[in-house]
């Protein structure tokens, strides 16, 4: 269309027809109607604004001197840039050889001269909306032709992510081999020999053997702990959630409660718990879960009696569990970094442990859909929230 075309304009229309009085006639009565017209009086012309600046539709004539109106059609037609416009007929010629061939070679529509204003109006606005129509249908063919695109970029990304994935879970495979048998196997033996050594050796060793021997004893414990919470961690990343299954936590915090019954004597921890809810879970990391956050109360006690409060509450769409002990507490400043891998407050001679159970609790907080957060008081206690999402 015409660069001097404004949103006013109802369509840019070439008139071509070698007598001005029916181009003048065509361009006062199109005008006033909104349209923009162009002006030609012989083929020659046509081809060139045609292709120099393509309308939305030609008005052509038949009957003109060097090039008639068949031969015009057919060279608009033949080429790219200027195929697509449709052309209405204009002649004199009303036999329905003329009409047939006007048809055959491209045209759109055939109007008869002498014509009338109201037909002409009519046949040009119904091919002007087919245009817009058409248009229409263009641009959104184009969108969903980028959206194609689009996906299908996404998907080769999704396909390069899964490959990466595939490799990194390759690589995490072999580090677990490698932490559970090449690292921990020698560590097992360093073990063995200082034990065997402190007791074939004992009434040989001076106090400062003996106490070394002890530290060989403490930290390859300290170690062999530590590789066995890191397998625990890495080996959270690829739990399998279609596999999850209703889990009775009643029956998961029995069986944490058991498995700390010797960490739990020792502490004389009272532990005061409400009947829990049933959710879709992972037995087995539930039960890590409350055995991490419980043992994390009986480790930061006080030297007054420690109690452990274990309640939940349900709303409709999660269970929102509390666990709350009267221990030495936590700074506000670090409730988020409590969380990260290998964040310690305190130093392992005070409070020994390997810095990773508070964040092996919040990767299966997170496997299962829910939060996990926690307040506290320093010298009051601590309350660690959690949520599962509701069956």
């Amino acid at each position: 269309m015409n660069s001097n075309s404004t949103n006013a304009i109802k369509g840019d229309i070439l008139v071509v027809d070698d007598h001005l009085e029916n181009v003048n006639l065509l361009f006062t009565m199109l005008t006033e109607h909104g349209y923009e017209v162009r002006q030609v009086i012989n083929g020659r012309q046509a081809l060139q604004a045609a292709q120099y600046d393509p309308p939305d539709l030609i008005l052509l004539d038949i009957l003109m001197p060097e090039m008639d109106g068949y031969e015009v059609c057919q060279q608009l037609k033949a080429s790219s840039e200027t195929q697509n416009i449709p052309v209405i007929f204009l002649s004199a010629l009303d036999d329905v050889w003329d009409k047939v061939k006007a048809l055959e070679i491209g045209g759109v529509d055939y109007i008869t001269k002498p014509f009338e204003i109201k037909e002409v109006l009519a046949r040009v606005e119904n091919q002007l909306i087919i245009v817009r129509q058409q248009k229409q249908l263009t641009e959104q063919n184009d969108c969903l032709q980028e959206e194609i695109r689009e996906r299908q970029r996404a998907q080769q990304q999704s396909q390069q992510l899964n490959q990466e994935l595939l490799r990194s879970n390759t690589d995490l495979d072999e580090f677990t081999s490698i932490v559970s048998h090449d690292l921990r196997q020698p560590l097992t033996s360093i073990n063995a020999n200082a034990q065997l050594l402190a007791m074939k050796s004992h009434h040989l060793l001076d106090e400062d053997s003996k106490r070394c021997v002890t530290r060989i004893l403490q930290e390859t414990n300290h170690m062999d702990q530590l590789l066995q919470d890191l397998l625990a961690y890495a080996r959270l990343g690829g739990i399998d959630t279609t596999k999850f299954k209703p889990t009775d936590c009643n029956l998961v915090l029995n069986q944490a409660l058991a498995n700390l019954h010797k960490i739990l004597e020792e502490s004389q921890a009272i532990i005061n718990y409400d009947s829990l809810p049933t959710v879709i879970a992972d037995r087995v990391q539930l039960v890590t879960l409350f055995q991490n956050l419980i043992s994390n109360a009986i480790k930061y006690r006080r030297e007054e009696p420690l109690q452990i409060n274990i309640s939940v509450e349900q709303t409709d769409t999660e269970s929102v569990f509390e666990i709350h002990d009267n221990g030495i507490g936590i700074k506000s400043e670090y409730f988020e970094k409590i969380f990260q891998i290998f964040k310690r407050l305190h130093s392992s001679q005070d409070y020994p442990g390997s810095g990773i159970g508070l964040a092996i609790c919040q990767k299966i907080v997170k496997c299962h859909g829910g939060r996990i957060w926690v307040d506290s008081l320093l010298n009051v206690g601590t309350s660690f929230y959690f949520t599962i999402p509701s069956l």
